[in-house]
């Protein structure tokens, strides 16, 4: 399946030369912020693709996230995000370069993702959780292709901003995705994405060996993932939806607060540096609360670490 090899596959793309010895650090910030635009080429997107296109460029879910770097950050070059068939030889899916430039997102990928979630409409009952009145093809897709594209919007600013990571790129670029869309957006990104991944692990079966050493996690773990940073933002109001439910299991869900609170401090932390000057007041006082809020939780989990470890 196209849409599996995406979700797990992608966000390489091709290498550049960056410039820089090995080594050298940071780039210095150019003096000029760097912008990021969208660009949708309409002459390369193939007949079958066309609706899905139309639906995501009349959702403006790419410019809201573009919108908000561009308000939030200075970067120290443009970026272009580019909704084209016209893409580096071997890319079937959303793809980040190396430089962080520029992100190719393919019709038929979008396509792809429309055509999974019109499965799930049709065969799979409503989560409690999702509102009945976005449950449908277009709505899903919309939300899910916002979370995705936070995703390669991750990618995109660790490689122009060179930040540091303590693990795997593709999980801060998943964080990435919950931390923007958790707190700008809402919910419905986050339960879309886990309802689609949900469905590509389905389809995909048991994993391979390829899918076990690929650098993306297992599918359906990234599901859980999404539900529990979700979870973790607000448990007493995802409590029943989530993990009442059953959809976020009574073993994980414990975990999750003090898993947001460092995710949300993390991303806050690495991004303060280059928080554009309208934007820095705002962006520290976030920044102070996420902290706060970890040194709570991490409190709290360390009161209640040998109940929850019985229980597991």
């Amino acid at each position: 399946m196209v849409l599996a090899g995406t979700v797990m596959a992608g966000c390489a793309g091709e290498a550049h030369d960056t410039g820089q010895e090995p080594g050298a650090g940071p780039r210095p910030q150019a003096a000029r912020s760097g912008k990021v635009t969208v660009v949708y080429e309409p002459g390369t997107v193939a007949p079958e693709d066309r609706e899905a296109v139309a639906l995501i460029r009349n959702s403006r879910v790419l410019e809201r996230s573009a919108d908000w770097v561009n308000r939030s950050l200075t970067l120290p070059h443009d970026m272009v995000v580019k909704v084209t068939a016209a893409v580096p030889e071997g890319v079937t899916d959303a793809v980040t370069q190396p430089d962080g430039r520029t992100i190719f997102i393919p019709p038929s990928f979008l396509a792809e993702i429309e055509k999974a979630l019109a499965d799930v409409v049709k065969t799979v009952e409503r989560p409690a959780q999702f509102p009945a009145s976005e449950y449908n093809t277009d709505d899903l897709t919309v939300l899910s292709t916002e979370f995705i594209f936070g995703h390669e919007m991750g990618h995109a600013l660790q490689r122009q901003l060179l930040l540091a990571n303590l693990g795997l790129e593709e999980d801060a670029a998943d964080g990435y995705a919950s931390f923007y869309t958790v707190n700008e957006v809402g919910p419905g990104p986050s339960l879309a994405a886990a309802i689609l991944f949900d469905e590509i692990a389905r389809k995909e079966g048991v994993p391979t060996l390829e899918r076990l050493s690929s650098d993306h996690p297992i599918t359906q773990q990234r599901a859980y993932n999404f539900l529990c940073y979700l979870y973790g933002s607000d448990p007493k109001k995802y409590q029943r939806s989530l993990v009442d439910s059953g959809d976020l299991p009574k073993t994980r869900a414990p975990l999750c607060p003090q898993a947001w609170a460092m995710l949300d401090y993390g991303w806050w932390t690495q991004l303060r540096p280059h928080f554009s000057a309208p934007f820095k007041a705002r962006g520290d006082e976030e920044q102070k609360k996420a902290h706060a809020r970890l040194i709570a939780e991490t409190n709290a989990l360390a009161e209640r670490i040998n109940e929850i470890r019985k229980s597991q």
